[in-house]
């Protein structure tokens, strides 16, 4: 059985993600100053702050998940569900605070809460689920 669209379309988020954080992580050691560590926060929650070498190891962590995405694996399902939730529940308080004054802040971190919570109940729905429940065939 073909992977699902959406789980594909899944796990080249992750790799979205990791490939932004690792542009950036390697730029911050390569030449420090040259980007903001607050380039990372809306993805990171505050982690940003330890620096690029929280960058690369959450480069490395959303690689691993889209990479456990794309090979149906059910650790991998868990994983982003978790990650998203974390990512959603982190980005809860600047999107309260940015309602205060409407702008762009209020737009990127709806945006990030929205596409969040469709990667969860995607991921969640049993349909779903059940491609990675399956035993995988050798093809």
């Amino acid at each position: 059985m073909p992977r699902p669209a959406g789980i594909t379309a899944t796990a080249v988020l992750f790799f979205l993600t990791a490939l932004y954080l690792a542009a950036l992580g390697v730029t911050m050691l390569a030449s420090p100053g040259t980007v903001s560590m607050a380039a990372g926060a809306f993805l990171l929650g505050g982690l940003e702050l330890a620096g690029p070498y929280m960058f690369l190891l959450m480069t490395a962590v959303a690689g691993l998940i889209g990479w456990g995405l794309l090979r149906l694996n059910n650790w991998a399902r868990w994983a982003a569900i978790l990650a998203c939730f974390a990512g959603f529940v982190m980005l809860v308080p600047s999107v309260s605070a940015a309602v205060m004054s409407v702008s762009w802040s209020l737009l990127w971190g709806g945006l990030g809460i929205i596409v969040r919570v469709i990667v969860v109940w995607y991921l969640w729905m049993d349909p779903v689920a059940e491609n990675f429940r399956r035993p995988r065939q050798n093809s």
